[in-house]
């Protein structure tokens, strides 16, 4: 049994920005052409489609305020009707006090393939669809913990999250690499940011949930760690 669990935020999005100039009729009919492919392309026999909730509730904002303040650009104006039309003709479910890329991180599972293509999922084990490259990916645990401790010494710019100075791809990719343990991809993390507050926050900002209130910086053994 596949069940797929789909990024309404990115379908509701890119369908939006794509139908800007046209009336809502023609937005409806992309979004649910866009669902129902890739739907079929990875064979799901049902789905679950998550939009994230109210960003006051959301955690990261009120660790980092300045968590995506450089989105600045307006909102397309089919986003909102979009996103309602999930909710009422696609039972997307919206998310409290996370985000939408959380709640799939949650719900993966030796059945369920993440349709999406946003890279910070690619740190969750477990089967990937690209539904806009049309690409199929089944990500091993190794992996996933390589990609999470990189993207902490790179940020994410797109969401307003700095990482360490000098760090790009390159350079993360020849410091965290196989066989390393856990502990010892996060004392050399930590020890590039030389700043356990700042350090923290990135962490906590990054980390995908993997179970309800997962805040990484909570977990027993990075509260000895941090020691």
């Amino acid at each position: 049994m596949t069940i797929a669990l789909l990024d309404g935020d990115i379908f509701a999005y890119r369908t939006a920005a794509t139908a800007e100039q046209e009336e809502f009729w023609i937005a409806k009919a992309r979004v649910n052409e866009m669902l129902e492919r890739c739907l079929s392309a990875v064979k799901a026999e049902s789905y679950q489609l998550w939009l994230s909730g109210d960003s006051a509730e959301n955690f990261r904002y009120k660790i980092y305020p300045e968590y995506k303040a450089n989105r600045t650009a307006p909102r397309p104006r089919h986003l909102e009707p979009l996103r309602e039309l999930l909710i009422k003709e696609w039972g997307a479910r919206l998310t409290h006090g996370n985000e939408t890329d959380d709640q799939l991180a949650m719900n993966q599972t030796k059945d369920t393939v993440i349709c999406s293509i946003d890279k910070d999922l690619k740190q969750i084990p477990g089967k990937h669809w690209d539904f806009v490259k049309d690409i199929y990916e089944e990500i091993s645990d190794e992996e996933g913990r390589i990609r999470f401790y990189k993207q902490l010494l790179i940020g994410d710019a797109s969401d307003n999250i700095r990482g360490v100075t000098g760090i790009g791809k390159v350079k993360a990719g020849k410091l965290i690499i196989e066989g390393m343990s856990e502990k010892e991809r996060f004392d050399l993390v930590r020890s590039k940011f030389n700043d356990d507050k700042r350090f923290m926050v990135v962490v906590d900002l990054i980390h995908l949930w993997r179970f309800e209130e997962d805040y990484f910086s909570k977990r027993p053994n990075i509260v000895e760690w941090m020691k």
